[in-house]
């Protein structure tokens, strides 16, 4: 992922539109809040298909990108593989640099 993936997850967290933890990302989606997963490519094999699953029932974009040391350090946490935003403005921003960062 580029370094403006992780300033805009920054922003996100800062704004208050980002959830992050497992129970956190869980409620957002399933309320119909979540607007675009990211899960770290270094997640558990449990964590990918668990939120991978939940994307495709909820219709929610999922990218499996970075690793959990960035995507934590970008929201100033610790340790979390799995993030959702949910601010509709900034989650088009970030999958729209999420589809240039595929080559």
């Amino acid at each position: 992922m580029n370094d403006k993936v992780y300033s805009y997850l920054g922003i996100c967290q800062k704004a208050g539109k980002l959830a992050s933890g497992e129970g956190f990302c869980e409620k957002a989606i399933s309320s119909g809040e979540g607007k675009l997963i990211i899960i770290a490519q270094d997640a558990s094999e449990n964590t990918k298909k668990k939120f991978l699953n939940k994307a495709e029932y909820y219709n929610v974009p999922v990218y499996i990108r970075g690793d959990r040391a960035a995507l934590s350090s970008a929201i100033g946490k610790i340790n979390r593989p799995t993030v959702v935003v949910t601010d509709k403005g900034l989650s088009e921003k970030i999958i729209e640099l999420l589809n240039k960062d595929i080559v």
